[in-house]
């Protein structure tokens, strides 16, 4: 379908916030908060599992600085979950602000408050904890059923039925599907049967997680967080505080990178407390070592996958099943799960029988686990994409053709995606344009370079979602301001994505203005409309539609007012080109001349608000091709060339849209090489900085490219669909097959190191 030519969207503009950090202007949360407030620091569990026999922190009280060190018994006893989601919340009720039973090693012992860092540090190591230590279950294999319980007391809750039992360590369990999977497949000519096994991996953003709390001159508990959620934290710190949510206020300035971790209140409960008891500000700062050890990484989880397929590589069914290991806590481990199969199946729609997909989500004495950009749809899409390359592999056919037999194409209907209908699906583009870019023919042939040095090419595909279809809420206020600009005013929250300047590209495109006619403010629960919050892909595409309603619903306004200073109808106004016309005269009002009616003997409000949210969730689709050359004698691997083309839809930034892309394969490239969480024998992470936790730089994503291929989503802003999520999910497949065919040895578990290539070569 052809779209439109706009005027604004579509266009690379600079965002908005761009010369403030180019500049280093403060725009973070220690920037903008006062340096005076009572530092707040958190003793923690060195141990997997225990209980708390004895605390004594009567010689820490005494250092000079200390302002009071509170304990367990300090706290409420109402358990709560701090996963950022939408009420009623999915992930049970399982946390206490500190709890006697701690359950993995990172678990908060005490909160101390004190007037500086250096009184706190030293106070902290004046505490004296007697545990009693417990056996710890740490193999997510084995933690089901398991005699060890993580969570055996009586008032965990589960504020939705989600298939959880404690007493089994599960949090969440579920199967369905379409047709006669198991007679499909034994009906096949080929059958494929693998296990994936994706490691957690750290976000590893730049700016830890770190809160700001004091009482307003109202005695309202006011919250300066990097929080991609506002609104969740208002309702999260009420549940643990005991306080009502109409007693708090939640805003967040800019974000220095959140990647899903900051979905979660990792940090706001501490300083919130300290402050409600002291009635003084409070600040806490993450380290570095404790964003890494008790951060919100991404679910390990291991994909059992069963596929059947025909000689000709028509892939007729599938059959998965997810493991995933949630850790000590239960935050978004009832929803990350369900990408694994619902965002992979449905690739292969195009000639799919039946499919069946089940998953177990289970407790572990590890570190809780959270979200993380792909959200379960990276590791599921690294099973199946690695299945399928496998059966590429296996038949004899080349793995873009036997996607190119399968793919979902536009206009199928998905049974494995809640049945949706792909009305805007460009995979089939994606793949042929990267094809071209990528020039797939002459790279896919193994070369050998002479030296021990081989060069080898690897493809994947990808799906995401661009909401939480009949859950999201997004909301914008647009409103004319005295000078005939407008003020944007949103509960989504920009990090680092661009979304403050992408929704102000839709209002310059709606209102026929320009994007520096746009003051954009958010997100504040005090003054923003509500708003789920920056997450599960929504905001282009759920908080877009909203502000495109919204300027259509202040159009109408701006036409009443206009039709009252012309003394004519309502009905006999239209809004073209920045003015509001008088259809068949040359009578018009500008912009400037019905903001200054506004203020004068007017009754209509030139504002207005709009909440949406849709039934469905469009998938975005991506292909990706990478080229390596792998040292034989090393084991190592170097990115030569990753070239990617993605469908979003519409891109209403171009060049925000790539750096997005970019970004996200870089994280991809990490994770799949490199990045991994390990536990040492006693369940203590090893990974405590970034000298044991390698993050990909600049030097190991070699020559990248990105590319667009249009199409067109009735249902989204101006044709949208989401792209911050997708693009991190084809490089671990597209990597693992090109290391096949480099070595002949296939990794179905990541993160896919020297030493794991050198020690699984074939004797020569």
């Amino acid at each position: 379908m052809e779209h439109k030519k706009y005027n604004v969207v579509n266009k690379s503009v600079r965002k908005k916030d761009s010369m403030q950090l180019l500049l280093g202007k403060p725009v973070y949360v220690d920037d903008i908060t006062p340096g005076d407030a009572l530092v707040v620091k958190l003793l923690r569990s060195p141990h997997a599992n225990a209980i708390v026999e004895d605390i004594n922190v009567s010689i820490a009280k005494k250092i000079p600085g200390i302002v009071d060190i509170y304990t367990w018994q300090d706290v409420p006893n109402s358990r709560f979950a701090i996963a950022g989601q939408t009420y009623p919340e999915p992930s049970p009720y399982d946390r206490l602000i500190m709890d006697r039973h701690v359950r993995c090693v990172g678990d908060v012992v005490a909160i101390i408050a004190a007037e500086d860092e250096k009184s706190a540090i030293k106070a902290m190591k004046l505490i004296k904890v007697k545990y009693k230590i417990l056996e710890p279950v740490l193999d997510f294999r084995k933690a089901k059923d398991n005699d060890i319980l993580v969570h055996p007391e009586d008032d965990w809750f589960p504020p939705v039925q989600v298939g959880g039992d404690p007493k089994r360590n599960l949090i969440a369990s579920d199967i369905g599907g379409d047709g006669d999977v198991d007679a499909v497949i034994a009906d096949c000519d080929e059958v494929l049967e693998n296990r994936y096994h994706m490691r957690a991996f750290n976000q590893a953003m730049m700016e830890t997680f770190r809160t700001y709390t004091h009482l307003d001159r109202y005695g309202r508990l006011h919250v300066i967080s990097s929080t991609q959620i506002v609104f969740h934290v208002r309702r999260i710190l009420s549940r643990a505080l005991g306080i009502p949510k109409s007693r708090i206020r939640v805003e967040k300035p800019r974000i220095g990178g959140g990647f899903g971790a900051k979905q979660t209140a990792v940090s706001e409960v501490y300083p919130a407390f300290v402050t409600m008891k002291t009635g003084r500000a409070a600040k806490i700062i993450f380290t570095r070592q404790e964003s890494q050890i008790a951060g919100s990484p991404r679910h390990e989880m291991e994909v059992s996958v069963r596929l059947g397929a025909d000689r000709d590589g028509h892939i007729r069914g599938l059959d998965l099943y997810t493991l995933s290991n949630t850790g000590a806590y239960g935050e978004h481990g009832p929803t990350t799960v369900g990408l694994s199969g619902h965002k992979s199946i449905p690739l292969y729609t195009g000639g799919l029988e039946a499919y069946r997909f089940g998953y177990d989500v289970v407790y572990t004495n590890t570190m809780a686990a959270g979200a993380y950009r792909g959200y379960g749809a990276t590791q599921g899409i690294f099973a199946l994409e690695s299945a399928v390359n496998e059966l590429a592999e296996k038949l004899g056919i080349d793995p873009t053709v036997i996607r190119e037999q399968n793919m979902l194409r536009e206009g199928m209907k998905m049974p494995a995606y809640y049945g949706e209908t792909a009305n805007a699906c460009a995979l089939d583009r994606c793949m042929a344009r990267c094809k071209e870019i990528f020039n797939w023919d002459d790279k896919y042939p193994v070369r050998d370079m002479g030296n021990g040095k081989v060069r080898a090419a690897g493809v994947a595909m990808a799906m995401q979602g661009s909401c939480i279809s009949n859950v999201d809420v997004g909301s914008a206020t647009v409103k004319l301001a005295d000078d005939g600009t407008f003020n944007l005013i949103i509960g989504a929250a920009d990090m680092g994505t661009g979304c403050d300047t992408i929704l102000a590209q839709m209002v310059a495109e709606c209102m026929d203005c320009s994007v520096d006619d746009v003051a954009v403010f958010g997100a504040d629960t005090d003054a923003s409309p509500y708003d789920s919050g920056s997450y599960a892909s929504s905001t282009t595409y759920v908080t877009g539609k909203a502000v495109e309603l919204a300027c259509d619903k202040l159009k109408k306004k701006l036409c009443a007012i206009a039709a009252g200073m012309l003394g004519c109808e309502q009905d006999e106004m239209y809004f073209e080109n920045g003015r509001a016309y008088r259809t068949g005269t040359d009578q018009s009002v500008s912009l400037a001349d019905i903001s200054v009616k506004d203020q004068v003997a007017n009754d209509i409000a030139a504002v207005a608000t709009v909440s949406h949210s849709s039934p469905v969730s469009p998938p975005p689709y991506m292909v990706g091709m990478v080229e390596i050359e792998l040292d034989r004698y090393t084991g190592e691997v170097k990115i030569l060339d990753y070239a990617a083309v993605v469908d979003c839809g519409i891109a209403i930034n171009p060049a925000l849209a790539r750096v997005q892309a970019e970004g996200g394969i870089v994280q991809g490239i990490g994770h799949t090489l490199f990045e991994n969480i390990t536990y040492n024998a006693k369940g203590c992470p090893i990974e405590s900085s970034f000298m044991q936790y390698k993050i990909p730089t600049r030097l190991d994503m070699g020559h990248l490219r990105v590319e667009f291929e249009n199409s067109y989503e009735p249902t989204g802003p101006f044709g949208a669909k989401s792209i911050g999520e997708i693009v991190i999910n084809t490089p671990a497949p597209a990597i693992a097959h090109a290391i096949y065919r480099a070595t002949g040895v296939w990794h179905r578990e990541l993160p896919i190191t020297p030493e794991k290539i050198l020690m699984s070569m074939p004797e020569e």
